[in-house]
């Protein structure tokens, strides 16, 4: 009998660890580019914090303070957007680079997300995207394939 490490199950996101994390760098390039790629379960909440610690330990040392900290609310509410509004499974890709973050959470649903003010009787939902449009550097939603892909970027350099 084969043993799954613990968080390793259907409902956990998959992905790689520090280890295993995709670096490039150019031949003669002192530039690195590292990049995080998760399979988040469908519906499963439990991977929010756990894309939140992901791209906390991708970014350890990385931008002026406070950067890292509005890269994991952003990713946090892109992957909770994707979890709550789908019946799918999403992907969430986080690439660093010297100059920037730029994080995507891709989904099977075609329709564009609008940021909105919450309304009286949603409690504390409806301000996910209100987020994102206020605080990273630029954002935006692209088709692709049967769904789409909403991503924000953050200049690491940014304060």
């Amino acid at each position: 009998m084969k043993r799954q490490a613990r968080g390793s199950g259907p409902t956990a996101i998959a992905g790689t660890s520090a280890a295993e994390r995709n670096t490039e760098t150019a031949e003669g390039d002192d530039t690195v580019d590292t990049r995080l790629s998760r399979r988040l379960g469908r519906a499963d909440l439990r991977a929010v914090p756990e894309a939140r610690r992901a791209l906390r330990e991708l970014l350890r040392g990385w931008g002026k303070p406070g950067r890292s900290e509005t890269a994991e609310l952003l990713t946090s509410e892109l992957v909770t957007n994707a979890l709550v509004h789908t019946d799918d499974d999403a992907v969430l890709t986080a690439t660093v680079s010297p100059a920037g973050l730029r994080v995507e959470v891709r989904d099977s649903v075609p329709g564009r997300p609008r940021p909105c003010g919450p309304s009286a009787d949603e409690g504390t939902h409806g301000r996910g995207l209100v987020l994102v449009q206020a605080l990273a550097d630029s954002w935006g939603v692209r088709a692709q394939g049967a769904g789409k892909v909403v991503w924000f970027e953050l200049a690491a350099g940014a304060a």
